[in-house]
């Protein structure tokens, strides 16, 4: 079965924030990736966005909160429009493409299903009613 949890975009400050949530809930930070982490040939990182977070992650219960800087070159974050998205974790690649294809009926494909720079397949979509998702599927992650 997958499971569903909060992915919330920051204009910069992910880090502050998620401390500040760590303050709150309590626990240890299950990931956190730095642009600069996978920056590559084909994905340059301009220096200024090296630090910011590409992902964040902190275990609230049994789900995860997460989070993620939006690079300035992709403009700033509205507060009343694209400032949050549904994370779905699948158990297989199968059910990710399932999930995937089932979501963007309909809708617009932001990132198509593909081998992310972490490692996973990704992909993320706006779902017919205006809903962001990514759905992801990462073997080295048991879920339970």
């Amino acid at each position: 079965m997958p499971t569903i949890n909060p992915y919330i975009n920051f204009n910069g400050n992910a880090e502050e924030a998620f401390n500040f949530y760590k303050s709150v809930f309590g626990g240890e930070f299950g990931k956190i990736v730095r642009f600069k982490d996978i920056a590559s040939a084909e994905f340059p990182v301009p220096e200024k966005e090296a630090n910011k977070i590409m992902q964040i992650t902190l275990p609230i219960g049994p789900t995860l909160l997460m989070a993620n800087d939006v690079p300035e070159m992709m403009g700033p974050v509205s507060e009343n429009e694209n400032r949050s998205k549904i994370a779905v974790r699948a158990e297989s690649q199968e059910e990710a493409e399932k999930i995937f294809k089932g979501l963007s009926a309909g809708g617009t494909v932001e990132m198509p299903m593909d081998q992310s720079p972490w490692g996973s397949s990704f992909a993320i979509l706006r779902d017919k009613y205006g809903i962001e998702w990514t759905v992801e599927f990462d073997p080295k992650v048991t879920l339970s």
